[in-house]
């Protein structure tokens, strides 16, 4: 028998570094060629290490959180044959207990792991039998199941999961639920009395977003502007083209009309679609519009970007808009679709609220932020009619972007979506 190391591969862009953010094995698993050990992120996207090889996992060299160098050794592995590294020569340090962590109900849906639940447990006040994982056990479950679990007030680790590697199903919330004495203690656990506390680590995607909407707080001179807009007659050509070809096209929804309005404004606004290197005081004004599209996926907030969306048609940009987040949700986004952005657009959809104060994607210059449509009574021609109204909450880099310009460039926005009509006039 040999030792096979996997050392941090080099990512490439020239990143010296990256972060480990969750291994998939542990000391003792055995582990087959191709299969994913740990993830790993750089600034712009988590990538998956594989294993080259098939054998018994020996040790581990960082634990999640731990910022490790390119080259410096991941994981050691025993293989049939001589292997790749001779004993003496190096030493991957032996992992020590991470904290424990209890995961967020809407974290994502982690992959398969080989671990056996501990044997069930008999207590005066649960009669029927459970399974009582370790309190800083995340249990293998879909966000739709903890988030019925959380509704319920149940915690999951006393759920027995009948799915592969014990993965909690519906049935065996069902099933919990239709137990007489374990229903009503998971129906009345929202009403008792709580004294546990978690701590998380800041770690993966969520350390990046901390930093970055940090950096961008402290380092750009935010402002921000809300307009209303009347888009019923947006609304009515968008159903209409949804009912006409949204069979043989794709459905449209509300974002590629907002970035046909942007492409268009940003004609006559140039200086707003523009990045801003405030090291070297240099401000870049770009022909292609590149829009990130804002995106909340299971594991934090993602900006894949529209390329050339100026080019695309409706049809074009909408189903290239449903592929980005499906990509990025699925955290299968590749590093140039998270990057080279030009403008950001962000929508919270239904639940966008009345106002918002986005944060601008630096080193962009503006953001544009879409809250929710609502029906409201407004005077028209001196009569009272329903119509649909919808603001738009938008922020600017003060030290770019005058807040006169700013202002115009809303405006003009407004003007293409209450006319809509005039976003396909050249």
């Amino acid at each position: 028998m040999g030792t096979h190391v996997i050392k941090m591969p080099d990512i490439g862009e020239g990143i010296a570094q990256v972060e480990l953010v969750e291994w998939f094995v542990k000391v003792g698993d055995t582990v087959t060629e191709d299969q994913v050990v740990a993830d790993v992120m750089t600034d712009k996207a988590t990538v998956e290490i594989p294993s080259p090889v098939s054998g018994k996992v020996l040790a581990l060299g960082g634990q999640p959180g731990e910022v490790m160098a390119v080259g410096s050794e991941l994981i050691r592995i025993e293989v049939e044959g001589a292997g790749n590294h001779q004993e003496g020569t190096s030493k991957v340090a032996e992992p020590t207990p991470a904290p424990s962590v209890v995961e967020p109900v809407e974290a994502s849906l982690p992959r398969e792991e080989a671990s056996k639940p501990t044997p069930p447990v008999l207590s005066a006040h649960q009669p029927s039998p459970i399974v009582p994982r370790a309190a800083g056990e995340r249990p293998l479950a879909s966000p739709a199941i903890r988030k019925r679990a959380l509704d319920a007030g149940i915690e999951l680790r006393f759920i027995h999961g009948s799915g592969p590697a014990g993965r909690i199903l519906h049935e065996d919330l069902d099933a919990f639920l239709t137990t007489p004495t374990q229903g009503t203690q998971g129906a009345s656990a929202g009403y008792s009395k709580r004294t546990d506390s978690e701590q998380i680590p800041v770690i993966g995607l969520r350390r990046k977003i901390a930093q970055r909407m940090q950096d961008a707080k402290r380092r750009v001179a935010h402002f921000s502007y809300v307009e209303e807009i009347d888009v019923t007659a947006l609304e009515e050509l968008r159903v209409h083209l949804n009912k006409k070809w949204g069979d043989s096209r794709g459905k449209l929804t509300l974002l590629p009309f907002l970035v046909r309005a942007m492409v268009v404004a940003l004609r006559e606004f140039p200086q707003i679609n523009a990045t801003y290197d405030d090291e070297a005081q240099v401000i870049t004004r770009h022909g292609a519009v590149h829009v990130g599209i804002a995106t909340q996926g299971d594991n934090g907030l993602m900006v894949p970007v529209l390329r050339n969306a100026e080019a695309g048609s409706l049809w074009n940009n909408a189903g290239e808009i449903v592929r980005l987040a499906n990509a990025a949700r699925s955290n299968k986004a590749s590093r140039e679709e998270l990057s080279g952005s030009t403008i950001t657009l962000t929508s919270l959809g239904a639940l966008g609220g009345i106002v918002s104060t986005p944060v601008v994607n630096t080193p962009e210059v503006a953001i544009v932020g879409v809250n929710r449509m609502v029906e409201r009574p407004m005077v028209v021609n001196g009569q009272i009619v329903i119509r649909k109204m919808m603001n738009l909450s938008s922020s600017f880099d003060h030290r770019v972007v005058d807040g006169m310009d700013a202002a115009l460039f809303i405006q003009a926005i407004r003007g293409l979506l209450e006319q809509p009509a005039s976003l396909f006039v050249e």
